[in-house]
């Protein structure tokens, strides 16, 4: 089945071609970075006009590069949420009327299960069931996934993202707009233990997340060390990025114990970290836990999960229908609550 996806949820316009859930044939993702750094962060407005600019072209160069036409296509996959109101209408509505033009079925798809399902598009996805982290600049979760389509929430951030507080710190810092590879690139040269910020793991051993206080410890340390602090921007970042992978990595692997699996998952924008990326291996193998990341290309948002997620769908006899709209915030991932006790480590 070759499926065609569209991901217009925030600031990347992507589109991509991918056979059986599994084979890309082409991914092509259009960022946003420049229109939006100086401004900080992500601006709707501007992200929804950018991405009616993109669209077209976007789909076409994915149709061309995966060597097909438009009547190869079987059906289409298209983010349907969370997300942008009016980034999510501009792919959603394209989708819609490609697919009714081509006559093929078509399929709204969850942005995070896009994500979760990401490393099935690698050549050694994990065994079902597994816990997977979520970490981006929206979302920070973990979950329980039992299938493809079968995924249960366990626990999520009650404030800022982890990548928003990348972002948050990075512009306080003065370095702006995304801060998450910002920060990555510098903290390579500093000392995580010269400057140590708190680690709010509020249950330690359940898997609800905070990083509103590390931002604001970050902010007083600036304050009060004047203008001292340019001298230590690589040990501060380095410090702050340290903590937040204490948490994920503590979290994760406090979740995949809990439910006795001994393979997890990192994905999302955040999970291109490569602190967390080594920190995560590190502590999972005296455990007995083997980690799954995508490569770099496929943490952040891009269209490939999409349409490999929409094939799952599909499998499962689910479709879209004309009427269907977006939604901002997270729907069809169960929330089933969970017992949040765990063991230690």
């Amino acid at each position: 089945m070759i499926i065609l996806g569209i991901e217009t949820s925030c600031d990347e316009t992507a589109a991509s071609i991918v056979v059986d859930g599994s084979e890309i044939l082409s991914s092509v993702v259009s960022s946003q970075v420049d229109v939006h750094h100086k401004y900080g962060g992500v601006v709707p407005e501007l992200a929804s006009r950018k991405h009616i600019e993109d669209i077209v072209p976007i789909v076409k160069e994915a149709v061309s590069k995966a060597g097909i036409n438009f009547k190869q296509i079987d059906a289409l996959a298209v983010t349907q949420g969370p997300g942008l109101i009016g980034s999510l209408i501009v792919g959603f509505a394209f989708a819609k009327s490609f697919a009714y033009t081509l006559g093929i079925p078509w399929i709204g798809v969850n942005h995070l299960e896009g994500h979760i399902n990401s490393v099935f598009l690698e050549s050694n996805p994990p065994v079902f069931p597994f816990v997977s982290l979520l970490v981006s600049g929206g979302h920070t979760s973990v979950y329980y996934v039992k299938n493809h389509t079968n995924i249960e929430l366990m626990g999520q951030t009650r404030d800022d993202a982890a990548g928003e507080a990348f972002d948050k710190v990075s512009k306080a810092i003065g370095f702006g707009y995304p801060g998450g590879t910002i920060i990555d690139r510098l903290a390579k040269d500093g000392d995580p233990s010269k400057i140590i910020f708190p680690r709010a793991y509020l249950d330690k051993f359940g898997f609800d997340f905070s990083f509103s206080g590390i931002k604001t410890s970050v902010n007083r340390y600036l304050q009060t060390h004047n203008n001292e602090y340019k001298n230590q921007i690589a040990d501060i970042v380095a410090g702050f990025q340290e903590a937040v992978v204490d948490v994920l990595s503590c979290k994760v692997l406090n979740a995949a114990i809990k439910m006795d699996c001994d393979h997890i998952s990192i994905v999302g924008g955040v999970a291109a970290n490569s602190r967390l990326r080594e920190r995560a291996k590190l502590d999972a193998e005296p455990k007995g836990i083997k980690v799954y990341i995508p490569s770099v290309d496929l943490c952040g948002d891009n269209a490939a999960m999409i349409a490999a997620t929409g094939y799952y769908y599909l499998k499962d006899g689910k479709s879209s229908d004309i009427n269907d709209d977006v939604y901002s915030r997270i729907k069809n991932i169960s929330t089933k609550p969970m017992d949040r006790s765990g063991p230690r480590i």
